[in-house]
């Protein structure tokens, strides 16, 4: 080289998997309603899945798949495979999903719209570990990648609890693998939720959203205190 090229492209590494549902009214987000409504809630899940989506989607990587529950919308950019989720309970729908890669996977969902590229292409980092582990502050987890995909590393794993996170951890350590931690995030599961995750995420499509129902809302307050 001549010192005059630019800086190369980094090479695509792995599949991105992100499990999710169709943002349908009364089908997404429901620990949301109230304050929001349906609808309300729907269009928070929206934005918060199309900015994870355009995050993977700007991640570099060899496969990019949106395992989804229900039909794609106008929010799925171009560049992923789309995959129906299988029948069954959360666990049996990861070890699905992951039996849809031959080679090393990030698996991560719809609820952390403030993730960003560095981070998922941290999660595709294995050169010093089997296995990335992104907790979520509720104590669950948001990411889980590994370097040789094993659907038997998650069947079974106590899903939606307080302790799914270090369950989930602890077997993939009892499994004799070398695990890195990702950054812990916030899921957005509460209306408390939505309002922090938004405010370290000003610039989303999910802070819009956030702030143009905050101010609905408020406008609909003053109006019925008149």
């Amino acid at each position: 080289m001549d010192g005059t090229e630019s800086e190369a492209v980094p090479v695509a590494r792995g599949t991105l998997l992100v499990i999710a549902k169709e943002p349908v009214p009364g089908r997404v987000k429901t620990r949301l309603t109230p304050p929001f409504s349906p609808e309300e809630a729907a269009r928070l899940a929206c934005a918060s899945l199309t900015d994870t989506l355009h995050a993977v989607r700007a991640t570099p990587a060899r496969r990019r798949v949106l395992v989804l529950d229900g039909r794609p919308g106008p929010w799925l950019p171009d560049g992923f495979d789309v995959v129906p989720q299988c029948p069954g309970g959360l666990d049996e729908r990861l070890a699905a999903a992951l039996s849809h890669c031959t080679g090393p996977a990030l698996l991560i969902g719809m609820d952390t719209p403030q993730v960003t590229p560095e981070l998922l292409a941290a999660g595709l980092d294995f050169a010093d570990c089997d296995a990335r582990f992104g907790a979520a502050d509720d104590g669950g987890f948001w990411a889980l990648g590994l370097a040789a995909p094993d659907p038997e590393l998650v069947r079974g794993v106590p899903m939606s609890t307080a302790t799914t996170g270090a369950v989930q951890r602890r077997r993939l350590t009892s499994a004799g693998l070398t695990v890195r931690d990702l950054p812990a995030l916030r899921d957005v599961d509460t209306a408390e939720d939505a309002r922090a995750v938004a405010a370290l995420a000003p610039d989303s499509r999910f802070a819009t959203e956030h702030a143009a129902l905050a101010r609905k809302s408020e406008g609909l307050t003053r109006g019925g205190a008149r």
